[in-house]
């Protein structure tokens, strides 16, 4: 098989993954709250990550930096897993999962508007018009499609789910000029996630041993949202003729997700969130392109 027969195959597992995360969330919430499942996810992950890096003797990677560059993971753990999933995993108790999944999906735009103040970048018309099409997407999913109407099925859980996306987006810009080697970040990032989320649940929640099919909600949603599928998705990446050729499986992501919501968790798929999905996706590829 050639680079970029395995390249799109690796892509394609990623998405298969990642399509069945809202699900996995709405499922796990019946089971366990959401600090003690992120907790436990974000230690399945780096346990994984940990193996990972044991497995292709990358563990002496991590003697070679600097205080600076722990304390570099530290802000990147806070933001993700900490604060991110914090943010989101609320959004997924609030709203419908199809509501959810679809708003955040807008972190591409806010890429672009933060990379205004924070990268210096300058935007063009092209990309206001596709931001503008962007969130009419947004505001059809938040009101069913009742624009006019101006009534949010929830303020709080669109709040939430935007948020979420706002912080994902500076994630990803705070990781720009990190050229630590991917896995090595990404097991100190949720090592150091996996400590704020454990000091957040001592503050806020209750430490607690999870049944048998919470702690397996977890552990699913650690390997295939946080562990496995990231990995994948980099060794892709890597096989790939250009970014390009894979990049847009992503938007693939949405859609396959609402199948799997519609079957698994039993949600009736609004037609409003179907349309306000393919504006969200519209803006980001016009705005990409």
């Amino acid at each position: 098989m050639g680079k970029q027969k395995r390249a799109y195959l690796y892509a394609s597992v990623a998405v298969l993954l990642w399509s069945t995360i809202a699900s996995a969330f709405k499922i796990s919430f019946r089971y366990i709250d959401i600090l003690p499942l992120l907790f436990y996810a974000s230690i399945v992950s780096s346990v994984f990550l940990f193996l990972y890096l044991l497995f292709l003797k990358k563990l002496n990677l991590l003697k070679a930096l600097s205080k600076k560059d722990y304390l570099h993971s530290a802000l990147l753990g806070f933001l993700n897993p900490f604060l991110y999933y914090v943010i989101l995993l609320n959004a997924y108790s609030i709203l419908k999962a199809q509501e959810a999944l679809t708003l955040n999906f807008i972190w591409p735009i806010m890429l672009v508007l933060l990379s205004i103040p924070l990268l210096h970048q300058r935007i063009k018309l092209r990309s206001i018009l596709a931001i503008i099409i962007s969130f009419i997407g947004v505001f059809i999913i938040a009101t069913k499609g009742d624009i006019l109407g101006f009534r949010f099925t929830s303020t709080v859980g669109v709040l939430l789910a935007v948020s979420s996306a706002v912080i994902w987006a500076l994630f990803w810009i705070y990781n720009v000029k990190d050229k630590r080697d991917e896995a090595v970040g990404l097991f100190l990032n949720f090592t150091f996630g996996s400590v704020f989320i454990f000091l957040s649940m001592l503050l806020f929640a209750k430490v607690e041993i999870p049944n048998l099919n919470g702690f397996l909600g977890a552990a699913y949603i650690g390997l295939c949202e946080m562990g496995i599928a990231f990995l994948i998705w980099l060794k892709a990446l890597k096989l790939s003729k250009t970014t390009a050729n894979v990049a847009n499986l992503v938007y693939l992501a949405p859609f396959l997700s609402l199948v799997v919501i519609s079957f698994a968790v039993g949600e009736k798929i609004f037609f409003s969130t179907i349309i306000g999905l393919i504006f969200i996706i519209g803006g980001i590829i016009l705005q990409k392109f």
